[in-house]
């Protein structure tokens, strides 16, 4: 992995977000509201793909040139007027070090629900605290022709006039650009099963449906529920002939998919019928562990668990569950391991959070009884500081620092996979 140098300089934006380096000042990182330098060695450039986004109502924080002292910057050094801090949205397949550092006005109005992750700039292009944390390259910028995606997208969608699923993902493959539509659509690797327009949890990150009107979700959520049929429709064909096939029910356009179980499991008996070939997987908040049962009899490959924290008290005021407990969570996975079934969890990573003592301790118990074979590390899409509010978090140490998190994480469970995407799982 290439590392810069030299320690990458602050960048802020005008009120026109217009983006400068300030070279009297080196890039700050923040973790759990605390503001640190960077190494060097965290640093990597900026992933294609990535977007930069300026942070209304938030001055930027450097660091002194010497000291490594934290710094605010009230306006812009040059023209005195008024300016913005900035902060990295990622490429998919890469984690947060560090989360961008910033002093939150009391009228700033509450970040958009994407992840903010520090970015400096030096030797002439922008560099993010961040490592590559999936190999696999179905989600890469470069693996994605505009062209391709219009004219494939368009013929299927002519084709299947009649199948609600179908034309839903063509909404969010044209719409929103989802990049499990767009390879659904290319014929490859994964593609997303959508099914539940409701949900038995009211997550305060949810990017498909925000009550409270102050955060707009990032994409609409389904409408309906499609039949087996109209599932199978999607599922079969992909299965029997994309490389590396996965087909997920569980997307980020929808509600919970356990609340359709029944229809789900119509439709995994469906498509077993007709191909043993890939994988069938279920992204879900695994609240309801007898039907996870249902659907692994049924013929579910593989279960990835949401959960933001493994401590019972967090787990509870992000979710804010209805009629369940992260134990529910557990014992589905009890009940996956227990069929000799795959295991994932899709862990929220918030550097400052996710790395501190306790909850790295509540990990590693989680881990040692339930044994989940891979962690997805998925940057939390939120505003960091909202996030530590509502859920109430009280910090009792310092943080371990992402890094060595991982690397604690992998001594200690040698066996435990890391990635950020589903991965295909072998038969037999």
């Amino acid at each position: 992995m290439i590392h810069p140098t030299g320690q990458p300089f602050l960048v802020y934006a005008d009120a026109q977000g217009n983006i400068t380096d300030f070279q009297d000042l080196h890039a700050a990182g923040m973790s759990g509201g605390i503001f640190q330098l960077p190494a060097k060695s965290d640093f990597i450039p900026l992933p294609e793909g990535s977007e930069l986004f300026v942070l209304p109502g938030r001055l930027p924080i450097g660091c002194d040139c010497t000291t490594g002292e934290p710094l605010l910057i009230k306006e812009d050094p040059y023209s005195g007027k008024k300016i913005q801090a900035v902060a990295a949205f990622m490429a998919p397949a890469h984690t947060a070090i560090l989360n961008g550092a910033y002093q939150t006005s009391k009228r700033a109005p509450r970040l958009p629900l994407f992840a903010y992750t520090a970015v400096g700039w030096y030797d002439g292009r922008f560099w993010t605290t961040a490592f590559r944390s999936d190999k696999d390259i179905r989600q890469d910028f470069v693996q994605f022709n505009q062209r391709e995606i219009d004219s494939k997208t368009a013929k299927k969608l002519r084709e299947h006039k009649n199948n609600k699923l179908i034309q839903h993902l063509g909404k969010c493959c044209l719409t929103y650009a989802c990049p499990a539509a767009r390879n659904y659509f290319l014929g490859r690797w994964e593609a997303p099963l959508p099914t539940s327009p409701v949900c038995n949890a009211q997550c305060i990150g949810c990017i498909s449906l925000q009550i409270s009107g102050k955060c707009s979700a990032t994409q609409d959520r389904l409408q309906f529920v499609p039949t087996p049929a109209e599932i199978s429709q999607v599922a079969i064909p992909h299965l029997q002939h994309a490389e590396n096939a996965i087909v997920s029910f569980g997307q980020g356009c929808e509600g919970e998919p356990l609340l359709q179980a029944a229809t789900i499991e119509k439709a995994i008996r469906m498509i077993r019928s007709r191909t043993e070939r890939g994988t069938i997987n279920l992204n879900s908040n695994s609240s309801l562990p007898q039907k996870v049962k249902r659907l692994a009899d049924a013929g579910l490959d593989s279960l990835r668990v949401s959960i933001n924290s493994a401590q019972i008290k967090y787990h509870k005021n992000y979710y804010r569950p209805k009629d369940f407990t992260l134990s529910d969570a557990l014992e589905s996975i009890n009940v996956m391991k227990q069929k000799g079934k795959f295991v994932s969890l899709n862990y929220f990573i918030l550097p400052g959070f996710t790395d501190s003592p306790q909850e790295y301790s509540a990990l590693c118990d989680l881990l040692d009884t339930t044994h989940p074979d891979r962690i997805q590390l998925r940057n939390l899409n939120m505003d960091p500081e909202y996030y530590l509010k509502s859920i109430q978090f009280l910090p009792s140490a310092k943080p371990l620092g992402m890094k060595r998190w991982i690397q604690n994480l992998k001594t200690e469970f040698p066996s435990l996979q890391f990635g950020y995407f589903n991965p295909p799982v072998p038969k037999g």
